[in-house]
């Protein structure tokens, strides 16, 4: 890059030490820092014809005067213009705000150009712009930039104006050229052009096109090499584990493996037997057969001589996890162990002597797995369940426990393809995407809340069954910004309800961590017959005699949310259903509903979800990890994304990349991002 670009934002003319200051705010404090501030929408000035406009669209029109306007204030200094303009043969009506000075300037049957929002039934513009005379032909598009303190978005246009003529001339190159030819991009400098002053929106289009290319390509870049460094000075174990008695045990299980568990066996498999160390990511939905493969896996890496630990976020997660593997693993003689914060005194003190000495093959617990005390005699395999609800530090914590084991992380939570290899992009991503035979799908209904009789009939024949229900609320009590059923209010109407006859219980956040486990066991042990609850049930909870679940207030959970609550139910034999009270005003709301009375499949609803919800509100912003963008958007540019991602991956992969003159500019960076100390990679 020029360092004529590094100049401050000062060296463009026109631009002061008042001005910079004000820009810094904005954090532009370069010439390439005001260039690459790119607008986040564009004003579109193209006449439409009004029978093409959609309600609520942003609309241009020229038409002419076909009534005297009128003026009217109401409050301090606030006005409302009316003028009646034809419009072809449409005569509509245009309104502006505020702007009463205009009124002297509007003629009878002279031409005026308007653009607002347009009111379909109404038929109405409303105006935040009315020129006299014909639009301006060369105006198609007029950019629109975030602006901060003094800044006017007339300014910054100006400003970015006055830096392209100065130092147009200075902007560089940064892809490589066989990406530009091959995908028929624009260069750096007419891109950038083309996105601060297109003339028309083909050139719109293609400045976009190659800067959401670009954005990805080295975001990706950054990702790839991250991940080979990794894998290359990361030295893993190689693990020569017994592939006859694997399959012995592997015929042992009371069920037979599905075709996708057993392509995912053979990934895991494949990267525990190569001396690079695993770092994988094994998304599966509820119910599909995670705990199987998991078992698989450390069964292969105790027969390689090798202890391996499974840490999940909850006490009764962990209880349950226990349970299951160790009727898989104990006929084979190998010696499973559980460790929480329950596991105290004597017996916690025998455990983790045993594990130091090696006694123990397979260590299953809670974040209790990464206390310092824990010491690991030979440790091979880390496998952590629900990662993302632990956080980035503990998961090294417990990596450190042995010689670069191998890791592989499980998670229920389906996350959309274009979300997985953005954010766990260093990582290598398995997929479990067919559910074990017999399995039934759970029967989905969305009610509206004046049914709610229904649903209590409903509830009770569930019941009188001997099954059992959850019955969730978005909130704890009573709350003056939303009028949602709260789970007390809730908990006192049901008890009341079926007072004397069945057992209803009660969880939520507030609640100490021993308490929500104790009603966790009574509900396990069916001493309580209805849970109510929060969200806080989402995550793994086993309960095989729960048939149904009832969710209020629906439209407040985003899809996967819904969809994770809905598999705490069918984890039995018996037919299951899950029952949506909500009455969802907005379209998205309705279309949610919707979308999941009609589908299980966890990844077509994630992908949906991403599509109505848009990545931030996916994981939540704050611990998403996402990157930022300045032009490229992971759901609408997708294909792009899978693009740039397999172009770095391959160009990292070649030895040319690494030594070749061509990408030293592409190398610069990796080194000014921190991924790269030396020169290159041996």
């Amino acid at each position: 890059m020029n360092p004529n670009l590094y100049q401050s934002v000062t060296a463009v003319k026109g631009i002061g030490e008042e001005t910079a200051e004000s820009l810094a705010e904005m954090n532009i404090f370069t010439v390439k820092d005001l260039l690459e501030y790119f607008p986040y929408r564009y004003e579109d000035y193209r006449l439409k014809d009004l029978t093409e406009i959609k309600h609520d669209e942003r609309v241009t029109v020229e038409g002419k005067v076909h009534s005297e306007p009128s003026l009217a204030y109401y409050g301090r200094k606030r006005s409302r213009l009316t003028v009646r303009v034809l419009v072809g043969r449409y005569l509509i009506q245009v309104v502006m705000f505020n702007q009463p000075y205009i009124k002297n300037k509007i003629i009878l049957n002279e031409t005026v150009t308007v653009t607002g929002k347009w009111d379909q039934h109404r038929q109405v513009i409303t105006a935040n712009e009315l020129k006299i005379g014909n639009a301006s032909s060369n105006k198609d598009f007029e950019p629109v930039y975030a602006v901060k303190g003094n800044i006017t978005v007339k300014g910054i246009r100006r400003f970015i104006k006055l830096a392209f003529s100065q130092y147009g001339n200075d902007i560089t190159e940064t892809l490589p050229e066989k990406y530009l030819l091959q995908y028929r991009l624009l260069n750096r400098r007419d891109s950038m052009r083309s996105l601060h002053f297109p003339a028309n929106d083909h050139e719109l289009k293609q400045g976009r096109r190659r800067f959401v290319y670009e954005e990805f390509f080295y975001f990706q870049l950054k990702m790839q090499a991250l991940r080979k460094i990794e894998r290359e000075q990361s030295k893993g174990v190689a693990q020569a584990y017994e592939l006859s008695r694997l399959m012995e045990f592997i015929d042992s299980l009371p069920f037979a493996l599905t075709s996708a568990q057993k392509r995912v066996v053979n990934e895991v498999l494949s990267d525990m037997k190569s001396s690079y160390r695993m770092n994988r990511l094994l998304q599966g939905d509820v119910g599909s057969g995670k705990t199987a493969v998991a078992a698989i896996a450390l069964f292969a890496s105790r027969t390689a001589g090798f202890q391996g630990a499974l840490m999940v976020p909850t006490e009764i997660l962990a209880e349950q996890h226990a349970e299951s593997i160790k009727t898989m693993l104990d006929p084979f003689g190998l010696h499973c162990e559980l460790l929480t914060s329950s596991v105290k005194g004597k017996r916690r003190r025998e455990v983790l002597q045993h594990l130091k000495e090696g006694d123990i093959d397979v260590l299953i617990g809670t974040h209790a797995l990464i206390q310092e005390e824990v010491e690991f005699n030979k440790l091979g395999l880390v496998i952590t369940d629900e990662q993302h609800r632990f956080g980035v530090g503990q998961r090294r914590i417990l990596r450190e426990k042995g010689e670069n084991p191998d890791v592989l992380f499980m998670t229920a939570t389906p996350i959309p393809r274009t979300l997985a290899i953005t954010v766990f992009g260093e990582m290598d991503v398995s997929i479990i995407d067919e559910m074990p035979a017999g399995r039934k799908t759970i029967e989905t209904y969305w009610a509206k809340p004046e049914m709610l009789d229904r649903v209590l009939g409903f509830m009770e024949k569930e019941l009188s069954a001997g099954q059992q229900v959850y019955v969730i609320c978005p909130l704890i009590e009573e709350s003056d910004k939303l009028d949602v059923q709260n789970a007390i209010d809730v908990h006192a109407t049901l008890m009341h309800h079926f007072y004397g006859r069945y057992e209803v219980g009660l969880m939520h956040g507030r609640l100490h961590p021993e308490e929500k486990e104790s009603v966790m066991k009574a509900f396990s042990r069916n001493e309580i017959q209805i849970l109510v609850s929060t969200t806080v049930v989402e995550v793994g909870v086993n309960v095989p005699n729960a048939t149904m679940m009832v969710i209020y207030d629906a439209e407040r959970f985003g899809l996967a949310q819904l969809h994770q609550l809905r598999g705490r139910v069918g984890r039995g034999d018996k037919q299951s259903y899950c029952v949506l009270l909500a009455d969802p005003k907005s379209e998205v709301g309705k279309e949610r509903m919707k979308i999941m009375a009609e589908t299980n499949d966890g990844f077509a609803l994630s992908e949906k979800d991403l599509e109505l919800r848009g990545p931030g509100d996916f994981f939540g912003k704050k611990q998403s990890g996402l990157p930022e963008f300045k032009v490229a958007d992971m759901v609408h540019d997708y294909r792009a994304l899978e693009t740039a991602r397999n172009d770095a991956a391959s160009l990292v992969e070649s030895n040319e990349f690494w030594h070749s003159d061509e990408y030293q500019t592409l190398r610069n960076y990796l080194k000014e991002a921190g991924v790269l100390e030396g020169e290159k990679l041996d």
